[in-house]
Parts: structure tokens; sequence; C-alpha cells
């Protein structure tokens, strides 16, 4: 199976990040711009929160908050659950199934390296099932 390390080695491991203090609108239009669905909250190297779509849409619209007035701050999740470069995969998706998260920052001796996806790992669980197929398919067919 898997690690979050072979997942990195292949997505890469850039950080996109935004400060605390930064207004939604800014937040949003990094998030358009990437193409993602969220964001870490970092100060300097310290792992602050995440703010994701799904935070904009029950906290900022349903709400009918402003975007440039409201901080990253007052929206963001400060609960984060995150991942080490050596779990597997499965252990990620257990984790983000039970905790109905999408995101889950990856730290290695305390500093976050990376950032993977519930896509990232639908990819990786579906490639090795592919691989498992295809040496199923020789087996019986030698």
């Amino acid at each position: 199976m898997k690690l979050v390390k072979h997942l990195l080695d292949r997505k890469g491991r850039e950080i996109i990040a935004i400060a605390e203090d930064a207004s939604v609108l800014d937040a949003i239009k990094m998030l358009a711009d990437r193409s993602i669905g969220s964001l870490l909250v970092m100060d300097g190297d310290s792992l602050r929160g995440i703010v994701t779509e799904r935070d904009y849409a029950r906290k900022v619209i349903i709400k009918g908050r402003s975007s440039k007035s409201t901080q990253v701050r007052e929206i963001m999740t400060t609960e984060v659950y995150t991942a080490k470069i050596d779990q597997t995969v499965d252990d990620c998706m257990t984790v983000m199934t039970e905790k109905r998260i999408r995101h889950l920052p990856v730290v290695e001796n305390g500093e976050v390296v990376g950032l993977i996806s519930i896509g990232d790992l639908v990819q990786a669980i579906i490639a090795d099932q592919q691989a498992e197929i295809e040496q199923l398919a020789q087996y019986i067919s030698s």
C-alpha cells in the first residue's frame, strides 16, 4: 500500500497558504486562481488552521457576510487533522471519511511538508487496484 510520502513525491510538496488576517476575498481569489479547494492558514511555519470552499459557503455566503471585510481567522477551521509522512493511504482515507473532511496537511517533525486531498487518495487507490488486476490477469493467463 502506498504511503503519504509516495503521494507527495508524485504531486509535489508546494504549500499554498494564507495569513489569518487576510480577507476572505483574497482567500477565495487564491482558491480560484489555483483551482484548489483549500488553503492552509499559516503564521510563518506554524499551522493555524485551514480554510476551505465549504467554510466560505457555510460561514460567509449563507450568513450574508462580506468577503472583503471578513478575515480568514473568522471562518477558518482551527481543529485541523493532519497526516504523517509514513501513514498509509488507507489510514488517511479512514480519517477523512470519519471526520468528513477533504484535505489533510502533512506534518513531518512538527513542520508542514505538504497537503493531500481526497482526490489524491482516490487516485492512489485506483492505481493500486489497477496494478493488482493486471497482476492477477497475468497470473491467470500464464
